[in-house]
């Protein structure tokens, strides 16, 4: 109904309503409902616990602002650590959810925690390979080239920026070791 100057009829009642429509208002009585046998709190739950026992924790876990306390049971695959575990915490502990900083400092963790990672991995013997990690070779093997052209793909828009994206910081990494191995060496 389009907005004028009339006052809107006045809606029908629920009787009138079980009336025209057949089933209206079935589950108006909640012992009608398929669902209100579970509504009901059930006294023998066979459960041994009121709260279940808390998860130990063995380290500060992030926590948002908006609750109190952990659940009882949450995962600890990935500690926080290094530069991007304090951004983390800095994250949790300082923005709300709602708010972007909290998620744009939480992706800048992310980026910076990959970086903690390769920069880790020279200090291995199997130090990652930017060749065939980042399927740089797939490309030349696998028809990469011929995927792309002809064809309506979304990514085709971004396409250009992905070498600087991929290659571009290792090629910054390799820069600054080498100007800094000439510089401790006196070539520089």
């Amino acid at each position: 109904m389009p907005y004028t100057s009339q006052k809107p009829p006045i809606a029908e009642s629920s009787d009138a309503l079980r009336a025209r429509i057949p089933g209206w208002g079935v589950d108006l009585d909640p012992a009608d409902r398929p669902s209100g046998r579970r509504l009901v709190l059930q006294e023998d739950t066979g459960a041994h616990w009121e709260f279940p026992d808390r998860q130990p924790e063995k380290w500060p876990r992030e926590r948002s602002l908006e609750h109190a306390s952990l659940p009882p049971v949450f995962g600890t695959t990935c500690p926080p650590k290094g530069v991007s575990g304090a951004l983390r915490r800095l994250s949790y502990g300082r923005y709300s959810e709602g708010q972007t900083a909290h998620w744009l400092l939480l992706v800048l963790a992310d980026r910076v925690d990959a970086w903690e990672s390769h920069l880790k991995s020279f200090a291995t013997l199997r130090p990652d390979n930017p060749l065939t990690q980042t399927g740089l070779r797939g490309e030349f093997t696998h028809h990469g080239l011929r995927s792309r052209l002809g064809q309506h793909r979304a990514d085709l828009k971004h396409q250009w920026m992905d070498p600087i994206v991929v290659a571009g910081p290792w090629v910054v990494a390799a820069w600054f070791v080498v100007t800094r191995t000439r510089r401790m060496f006196g070539r520089g």
